[in-house]
């Protein structure tokens, strides 16, 4: 009768102790998710001395001249030779985008930069990173730049890492890529949660960069 009295009071004790440590893990795992978990979206590479394109992936107005930026950055270095804009071939209002593209950069960074300025154009049925992979890839190819640096806004070079990767393992091999990101107005991976756009973009590229590596496994 002791024993089942004892056996009894130890598994009364047991029950809030689980509880507890349940609590704490999932605080665990809430403290890490709000320090390290805008940083999971980062990983860009270690860039060589040298490429022959930076390619400027789309993106929102503030992301897109962020991006712009830190092409202009590599070129003025001499890492790379070019800079690639990959743009719709139509504007919202039906207008072609490159001669405005065009015209814009030369008006922000001068007359010469259009002697390094090259367009890769794409579709209105491009509206993901992999579709855009696979429409400016073909445009890389057809010009015959080996070496390739895809500029992007940092949340978004993990997610632009594998899709770039796996779309140029079929359509160009033998080319070279590396991911370069950049600092985005719309994103903080330390102290994401501090504003709305940042915890908005951390939460869509979050999503996306899931959906992206459960489809890699299929």
């Amino acid at each position: 009768m002791e024993n089942e009295v004892t056996i009894r009071d130890h598994r009364d004790r047991r029950g809030p102790r689980k509880i507890l440590r349940v609590l704490g893990g999932v605080a665990i795992l809430t403290i890490c998710v709000f320090r390290y978990g805008g940083f999971l979206l980062v990983s860009a590479d270690p860039l060589p001395g040298h490429v022959d394109a930076a390619v400027v992936l789309q993106g929102s107005i503030a992301g897109e001249n962020a991006r712009v930026e830190g092409a202009m950055r590599l070129l003025e270095a001499g890492t790379a030779s070019r800079i690639v804009l990959s743009v719709p071939r139509d504007s919202y209002w039906g207008e072609p985008s490159v001669p405005a593209a065009r015209e814009y950069m030369q008006k922000k960074y001068g007359s010469s930069i259009d002697s390094r300025l090259e367009f890769c154009e794409t579709g209105p049925d491009v509206n993901s990173t992999e579709d855009e992979a696979k429409a400016v890839s073909v445009c890389l190819r057809q010009h015959g730049w080996p070496t390739i640096t895809v500029v992007t806004s940092n949340y978004h070079t993990r997610r632009a890492g594998l899709t770039w990767r796996r779309v140029m393992r079929t359509q160009d091999p033998s080319a070279q890529l590396w991911i370069h990101g950049v600092d985005d107005p719309e994103f903080e991976a330390r102290g994401w949660w501090r504003k709305r756009i940042y915890a908005k973009t951390a939460f869509l590229e979050s999503t996306k960069l899931f959906w992206t590596l459960l489809t890699s496994w299929w």
